[in-house]
């Protein structure tokens, strides 16, 4: 449902709300579009200076919707919400700011490996348990989060679905900041409208030298995208999503 998501423009700051926290603030691909179209549309929108990524209640996200995806068929032709919406974060022009306000698991952790500054709670969590689920790792997070958090943390994470709390996030530079949990939208929003009130040219060529090397962050992420859809049709995916449905440990067959 696409009003899972709130969209709110005001003072040139857009804010994007993940807003199922009824399912924990799970994706669902309708989601994903939502979500890709608003990044999209800022990009060409001058009354859009910043975006802030936040969810609603305390959860960030719990990263896609099992039952969605289990269910997924060609429902449409064309590129994937979820890739649109990772396509657009990673090439999006105006600043992306993430206020991380509780949990971030799968998408969730990775999102924030294009967003240009990430705050977090101190109730924020981080979890990628992509292998756990007969999955690989998605949004060029096998090439970013090895170059930011270091290797064998990166490994930890991703193959061994290590939890990071908010403060080991800090420590390892996947956020900026770490703050009390009421006090978390306020910065965001308060950085946010420092880089609204700044000269929008100087942001945005800013923005895309730092982010100068989006072909080769590009060229990983659709070779990740091939084997992910692969890993969705195998047995594994399957047995983990049915154990996820019957709320017991999987059990993967060599």
């Amino acid at each position: 449902m696409t009003d899972h998501i709130k969209l709110d423009l005001s003072d040139r700051i857009l804010t994007i709300t993940i807003a199922r926290p009824e399912r924990k603030n799970a994706l669902t691909q309708a989601m994903y579009g939502k979500m890709a179209d608003a990044i999209v549309d800022a990009n060409t929108n001058k009354a859009v200076r910043a975006i802030v990524i936040t969810g609603e209640g305390d959860m960030f996200t719990a990263g896609n919707d099992l039952s969605d995806f289990a269910s997924m068929e060609e429902r449409e032709s064309g590129t994937p919400p979820v890739t649109r919406f990772l396509n657009a974060i990673r090439d999006a022009y105006k600043p992306i700011i993430a206020a991380v306000n509780g949990p971030a698991i799968g998408v969730g952790l990775t999102m924030l490996l294009h967003c240009d500054i990430s705050f977090a709670a101190q109730s924020a969590n981080f979890r990628a348990p992509f292998t756990q689920l007969g999955l690989v790792p998605e949004a060029g997070s096998s090439l970013l989060l090895p170059r930011i958090v270091g290797r064998s943390m990166a490994n930890e994470v991703l193959l061994a679905g290590r939890i990071l709390t908010a403060d080991e996030a800090l420590a390892c530079g996947l956020v900026s900041r770490v703050l009390r949990d009421e006090e978390l939208l306020g910065a965001a929003m308060a950085t946010a409208q420092k880089i609204a009130a700044s000269a929008p040219t100087a942001i945005l060529k800013s923005k895309a030298l730092i982010n100068s090397r989006t072909a080769e962050i590009a060229d990983q992420m659709r070779a990740e995208g091939e084997i992910f859809a692969a890993q969705l049709q195998s047995p594994e995916f399957a047995e983990a999503a049915a154990a996820f449905a019957q709320k017991r440990a999987p059990v993967f067959e060599d």
